[in-house]
């Protein structure tokens, strides 16, 4: 039997009741209280979650941009310091890696922050291609990461330290930023749809900060949260998930983050003359918002049929803890995609009928 990966505030979620799932070779919290209560908590005042299972991967060298260049669709120049950005990783055929975040501290020091599942596969990927003047260094078990989540986020966090956290633009960050007497990362990033943070530290400072922003937070309604409320909050903000939407055998342009893929920069990255071929040609697949016409709900994998042709699968679904609907993202035919289209969805051998809707499915008022 494999011994689960514990992050450093594995001993928090006992004190709180937290329940424990097999997360990839992780134990990690699915729930405190409930799914929908937390999801409900991040959508109305504000919710905290450990993510210190995620990867950070520091490059650093005076060639660091130029490799980074290569082994990134999204234009790593345009990164100015202190500053974040979205990008993948593609492989020759412009199958995803992994999808990640970049930070840049000056034109030679960056840090990675990678999904869990892929950390040594993304470690080896782009140790395997180093060129130049460049160090490549896994850090993740250096460092620890929680998400503040939430419309309180911003009032929660200015209580705990004497910086004024709204100078953190979004997709900016503050390195060394006080708080509860130790320093971190602050981002305003997330991965719920919600504004918020995510607040990178030393793993061994990770509980103080943790139980100061519960109890900083106590009063707004601040709740800890577990995966199953970061699982629906990300889907119905129709953000990817490596291992569902995005995989080796889909692009980035299939999963509809073609945003962070920019073909007109002058390098060549891995999986570059694929992408440019389906830009020109059309995707053959495309992702897709479909929403439940008849009861059922859809799941990962479930088949999507038209007029009995096999047309695609689901990658996520649920029922909707805030728009209280049955609803999925779909990979399919793209011939097919048009919204109003309407499918079937096999659910437990049955054909359920379904219709392709607008994505993001949750849009925050950003007043």
């Amino acid at each position: 039997m494999t011994t689960l990966l514990r992050t450093p505030l594995f001993d928090e979620y006992k004190v709180l009741g937290g329940k424990t799932i097999d997360f990839g070779g992780w134990e990690l919290p699915v729930q405190f209280s409930s799914i929908k209560e937390e999801h409900e908590a991040v959508r109305t005042a504000a919710g905290l979650f450990d993510v210190s299972h995620m990867g950070e991967i520091e490059v650093t060298g005076k060639d660091s941009l130029k490799y980074l260049q290569k082994m990134m669709t999204n234009d790593v120049s345009k990164l100015k310091n202190e500053g974040a950005l979205y990008s993948a990783m593609c492989y020759e055929n412009a199958g995803t890696v992994d999808d990640l975040l970049i930070y840049k501290f000056s034109d030679d020091h960056y840090l990675l922050v990678v999904n869990a599942s892929n950390i040594e596969k993304d470690f080896e990927w782009l140790l395997s291609h180093v060129e130049g003047d460049v160090k490549v260094e896994n850090k993740s078990n250096e460092m620890a990461q929680l998400a503040l989540q939430g419309p309180k986020a911003v009032e929660i966090l200015q209580r705990l330290t004497a910086l004024d956290v709204t100078e953190i633009k979004y997709f900016t960050f503050k390195n060394e930023v006080q708080i509860a007497e130790t320093t971190a990362l602050v981002s305003r990033t997330g991965y719920t749809g919600e504004d918020g943070f995510e607040i990178y530290c030393a793993a061994e400072d990770v509980a103080k900060i943790w139980n100061v922003l519960l109890e900083a937070g106590k009063a707004d309604g601040l709740k800890p949260c577990g995966l199953g409320a970061r699982d629906t909050l990300r889907f119905e903000a129709t953000l990817a998930l490596y291992g569902q939407e995005l995989t080796k055998d889909i692009t980035p342009l299939e999963a509809g983050i073609g945003f962070a893929v920019k073909l007109n920069k002058e390098e060549n990255f891995f999986g570059k003359e694929v992408l440019k071929q389906q830009k020109e040609n059309g995707i053959p697949r495309k992702l897709v918002g479909i929403e439940m016409i008849d009861k059922g709900i859809p799941r990962s994998h479930y088949p999507v049929y038209l007029n009995d042709e096999l047309i695609g699968e689901v990658t996520s679904g649920t029922q909707s803890p805030t728009l209280k609907r049955n609803i999925g993202l779909a990979l399919i035919k793209t011939e097919f995609s048009a919204l109003g289209t309407e499918l079937e969805v096999e659910i437990r051998n049955k054909k359920l009928k379904a219709v392709v809707v607008a994505t993001p499915f949750y849009k925050r008022d950003k007043k």
